[in-house]
């Protein structure tokens, strides 16, 4: 008997580890937060990455949209959320830019979270609804300081990419264009389409096929080149010299989040960045794929905080 019971004392620790060890990351549905309305490319790609994931790890990765106030609704209920690796934040370079334009939210990204991954990046486009005379930038923009004050713009919210490049763009073309935030960036793009507002950047990945119908009518592109999807449209920076806007997307958890799940996760995303469908897909609506370390994401993060800080200073942003 007293060997039995030192042999049960011995197996006791073992048999007590193997649910902890059962219980490996993830063991259930994981949320991946989007901040932002649906249609917009951070809940199209959100989705694909969700769907790859549920794929990769056997377990369900679900997306919820949480739109609202430029992306601050949503990212508040993850960075409130329990650091388990089981609520994510879909997050984008509207992030960066509140840090500077709205200095009183309830959180502070590199405080309250912790990068995970980068997914991709991709150009702007700049429309104006066809019945807006300007028939090409400079006129739009001669138009502009024609009447200033008379045109205005449409965006998802205030620090969205979609403000600030009409932010930036008003700053270094010298003009008076009013600034119409929307909850989401479906709401904006409606605006456009229905004529309520006269121009709109928008993500190329989402508006370059209403411009092919010609449901709006196609300006420019904000990259630092002209976009492969549009080679026949200018860059804002062939009017504007010096112009530079895009999108990007990217993956951070709350503040606390075990290091092991960050790097999990980190390889999980990468893996799917470096599917080759997923590759030629994405090429193809123009985004980029981004792949980077927890580390290299954290400093690129930190970059482009400073990046905004900056624009917001000099073109004089405010909210609304």
């Amino acid at each position: 008997m007293r060997k039995f019971l030192r042999l049960v004392a011995l197996l006791s620790p073992v048999v007590l580890a193997f649910p902890a060890a059962a219980d490996t990351y993830p063991s259930r549905t994981v949320k991946l937060i989007v901040p932002f309305g649906a249609g917009g490319p951070a809940d199209v790609y959100a989705r694909v990455l969700a769907q790859h994931l549920s794929a990769e790890t056997k377990q369900s990765f679900v997306v919820e949209d949480r739109p609202g106030a430029g992306s601050v609704i949503g990212t508040d209920a993850v960075a409130k959320s329990k650091p388990d690796g089981y609520t994510l934040l879909v997050m984008s370079n509207t992030h960066t830019t509140n840090e500077s334009l709205l200095p009183n939210k309830p959180y502070k990204l590199m405080r309250d979270f912790v990068p995970v991954a980068t997914i991709n990046y991709s150009d702007l486009i700049m429309v104006v609804h066809p019945s807006v005379p300007a028939k090409t930038l400079p006129e739009f923009i001669a138009l502009a300081k024609k009447e200033p004050g008379k045109l205005n713009y449409a965006s998802s919210g205030p620090g969205t990419p979609y403000h600030m490049a009409g932010e930036l763009f008003k700053a270094m073309s010298h003009t008076d264009i009013v600034h119409v935030p929307h909850k989401a960036s479906g709401d904006a793009r409606n605006s456009v389409l229905s004529g309520t507002v006269q121009m709109m950047f928008d993500a190329i990945t989402t508006m370059t096929g209403l411009a092919k119908d010609g449901k709006v009518r196609a300006l420019a592109t904000t990259g630092d080149k002209r976009n492969p999807l549009t080679p026949g449209l200018p860059t804002v920076a062939e009017s504007v010299p010096g112009y530079s806007a895009t999108i990007w997307i990217g993956v951070m958890a709350p503040k606390g989040t075990p290091k092991e799940v960050v790097t999990y996760l980190n390889g999980a995303i990468n893996k799917v960045l470096e599917n080759p469908e997923v590759k030629a897909a994405w090429l193809k609506q123009g985004a980029i794929p981004m792949v980077k370390t927890p580390e290299e994401f954290d400093a690129y993060l930190k970059k482009d905080i400073e990046k905004w800080a900056n624009v917001v200073k000099v073109s004089g942003a405010k909210v609304q």
